[in-house]
């Protein structure tokens, strides 16, 4: 091999490794500095950061949680790739969503309409079907139970507690505030 040759493949591996070494870096940071990415079109596309909760969650706040990856509604999104990878506790990436109901809260789902102690929840029609036309599990209602919160997106798409249900609290990791985001 000629020399030139040589000294072109190692400008390429150095020009590789550099890139290589910014991506890993810029993914550091964003994990253990408390930014996300949000590729979901249930909250606006873009960057996210984690930001630490210094109060009891209340309803109307926007939250990054870990579902529980043992729950059959999650494994079933995980299955069907509803949601994305991420360090969560069964691969999966913390989610976006609002708080709607708190403990002791009443969830009816009535017909394809979620209300809350009666009132009902803006942008929450309950989907059969998901894109695909395959079934999607839905949440019965009831009394939000100590220690979990009922979550909501505004899409229509969302995969949310009007499928999985109530979601431990204990997931919390904090508010969701944004960045640099865009809607499409």
């Amino acid at each position: 091999m000629s020399e030139a040759r040589r000294k072109g493949r190692r400008g390429a591996l150095l020009i590789m490794s550099l890139a290589g070494m910014t991506v890993g870096g810029i993914a550091a940071v964003g994990t253990f500095g408390g930014y996300r990415i949000n590729t979901t079109p249930s909250f606006p596309l873009g960057l996210w950061r984690i930001e630490a909760l210094s109060r009891e969650v209340q309803v109307g706040d926007t939250l990054f949680i870990c579902p529980p990856a043992d729950a059959p509604a999650i494994k079933l999104a995980r299955e069907r790739l509803y949601l994305p990878a991420g360090l969560c506790d069964g691969g999966i990436a913390p989610l976006i969503k609002t708080v709607v109901a708190l403990p002791g809260q009443t969830i009816t789902i009535e017909g394809d309409q979620v209300a809350v102690d009666g009132e009902r929840l803006v942008h929450s029609s309950v989907q059969a079907r998901d894109g695909l036309g395959r079934a999607l599990p839905t949440n019965a209602g009831g009394v939000v139970p100590l220690g979990a919160l009922f979550v909501h997106s505004n899409y229509v798409a969302s995969f949310d507690s009007r499928y999985f249900g109530p979601i431990p609290a204990g997931g919390v990791l904090g508010l969701a505030r944004e960045v640099l985001t865009f809607q499409p």
